[in-house]
């Protein structure tokens, strides 16, 4: 019989860093791949779009998990991920990022189906965010993490997680620009066109893009007033694609936004392209967009009380707003520091856009050999905080 890989995802932005990894997976033919979509994101334009427009073929199996309630979504997936894992019986599954799907890997561990995960090892060091927490239990359950950069892996190190478990790939969202934006760079130079920008309501080159979804902004109100406050002073019009979690939290406070800052509903990932390369700037607390407008040259506000991607800062395209700490700096300030990174150039450290297809074939090698499952070398202690010497216990 052949192998099988379970490849669980739900979110839009996960389902861009994967349309490459999947594509190679799906390319072989001697390991079965299953597609599982939790439900996280079950709309057209958060689902089924970026599965069009990135030509992924769609889940051999819909979990359907698409409650508003984060609990209620994470308790369902659990449940029925569990009946399908028993009854498909995987070698091995995968997750990818930080959300609520990547707590379904507890199905798996129950199971005792090992667990890999990619993008692993990211730490932003502020526990008050549901994701940190996300990503660092998924890393100490997995067998394998796949990590993009050699100081993500020296992060999992220090925490003790095992280094032979540990493989530095590269970030994938560089593979998928290249594919499908640099090399179809004449299709969205077409869709810049005058239709476009009068149909969007803004002028090319003369507004800013926004996106803003994160729990530590949207649902701390003194966080969320200053983000509003803060896309209120901008110099420009604002084009703001709204999370639907953003749009409730809008509503139930009765929050009128200016006239300047022109808010819809969530859009594609090529629509999204077009307008993030002809903007003046960047503004989001997104981490994917974070990735690509540093690979892109598209100077960038990083609304972040902290990021676990600081590389961004680093290449020196980025700059940050915290929320938390919004009368440090004045919005006029802010702005005019964007407004000096445009026309700069800078490098990024991200990858050399050969990640998914790295990952896929590690997976599918270390699937045909049986050695996905992770292992402790004998040779090989964990760190000790403190070793206590018998005196100093006292009962």
């Amino acid at each position: 019989m052949k192998k099988k890989l379970a490849y669980i995802l739900g979110i839009r932005p996960d389902v861009i860093r994967s349309a490459l990894i999947l594509k190679h997976l799906r390319n072989q033919n001697e390991v079965d791949i299953i597609f599982i979509w939790s439900g996280q994101h079950y709309s057209d334009n958060l689902k089924d779009i970026f599965f069009r427009e990135l030509d992924v073929k769609p889940p051999e199996i819909e979990l359907g998990c698409g409650s508003d309630n984060d609990a209620e979504m994470t308790g369902e997936l659990i449940i029925k991920l569990s009946k399908v894992l028993a009854e498909i019986k995987p070698d091995a599954t995968i997750f990818l990022g930080d959300t609520n799907t990547v707590l379904g890997f507890t199905a798996p561990l129950q199971l005792n189906i090992p667990i890999a995960h990619i993008e692993a090892c990211m730490r932003c060091y502020n526990w008050n965010m549901p994701e940190e927490r996300f990503r660092t239990t998924i890393d100490h359950a997995a067998d394998l993490m796949y990590v993009y950069l050699n100081e993500y892996r020296e992060q999992g190190i220090r925490e003790g997680l095992n280094p032979n478990n540990i493989v530095v790939v590269g970030n994938p969202i560089v593979d998928i620009l290249q594919k499908f934006y640099f090399e179809k760079k004449d299709k969205y130079d077409k869709m810049a066109n005058k239709n476009f920008f009068k149909a969007h309501n803004i002028e090319k080159d003369n507004y800013y893009i926004a996106t803003c979804h994160r729990r530590e902004n949207v649902h701390e109100e003194e966080n969320f007033n200053a983000i509003v406050k803060f896309f209120s002073d901008s110099p420009y019009s604002i084009y703001f694609p709204v999370s639907y979690r953003t749009q409730k939290i809008l509503k139930k406070r009765e929050i009128k936004l200016p006239k300047h800052i022109i808010m819809v509903d969530p859009i594609g990932y090529e629509e999204l392209l077009v307008l993030m390369v002809n903007s003046r700037g960047v503004l989001t607390d997104s981490g994917t967009i974070a990735e690509e407008t540093c690979i892109l040259q598209i100077p960038t506000i990083n609304i972040r009380i902290s990021s676990e991607r600081p590389q961004v800062y680093d290449a020196g395209g980025c700059i940050k707003f915290d929320p938390a700490n919004s009368s440090a700096y004045p919005s006029k300030l802010i702005y005019k520091k964007l407004e000096s990174l445009r026309g700069k150039k800078w490098s990024h450290p991200f990858g050399d856009g050969k990640s998914s297809e790295r990952i896929a074939n590690d997976l599918i090698k270390r699937v045909l050999e049986g050695r996905l499952k992770g292992h402790i070398p004998k040779d090989y202690h964990f760190p000790i905080n403190h070793a206590y010497k018998e005196d100093e216990i006292k009962l």
